[in-house]
């Protein structure tokens, strides 16, 4: 494992390596633990001293057939109108995120490795970013009372992505 030493963007061009990669979600749930998901069909670049990436909505996948669909409607993500989750930063510091067609700004949280070359001859260098923000923010809004007080789950929700980025030949 490369040892982390700086907070700011590689030069070149990089694309994630989706095998390699994740992008995840947690928020407090029942009052009770954490609940996480995640995307299994995203893509990060970096160019031009900006990181850039996607997710699509439909490949969320919280390990419940019913649930990943409740997640496309308008309840949460609303799929049909909004199918893509995107983010920007040229800073690792702050950065624009955009869910539901809001776009706002967040503060980040990043860690860059040294980069290393792999096995088959190819840079990479690995980018760990984490954000806090609050999900009304982005219009996504629906909850249900809790029996024991409260509400099902939690306004703040944590996103991360752990990306290893591979260095694209000129």
């Amino acid at each position: 494992m490369s040892t982390i030493t700086k907070q700011s963007l590689p030069t070149g061009t990089w694309s994630a390596d989706p095998v390699h990669s994740h992008v995840s979600f947690q928020i407090a749930y029942a009052g009770t633990n954490t609940f996480r998901g995640g995307f299994r069909d995203f893509a990060a670049t970096v160019a031009g001293g900006v990181l850039e990436g996607s997710a699509q909505v439909a490949s969320v996948d919280v390990r419940d057939e019913q649930l990943n669909g409740h997640l496309q409607t308008p309840d949460f993500f609303d799929a049909a109108r909004f199918p893509e989750i995107t983010f920007r930063t040229a800073d690792l510091e702050t950065g624009e995120l955009t869910i539901k067609g809001v776009t706002r700004p967040i503060e980040i949280t990043a860690a860059v490795s040294e980069p290393n070359v792999d096995p088959f001859g190819r840079e990479r260098v690995g980018i760990t970013l984490e954000a806090r923000v609050d999900r009304n923010a982005f219009g996504v809004s629906w909850n249900a009372p809790n029996q024991g007080g409260g509400n099902y789950l939690g306004d703040e929700v944590t996103i991360s992505a752990e990306l290893a980025l591979v260095k694209q030949e000129a």
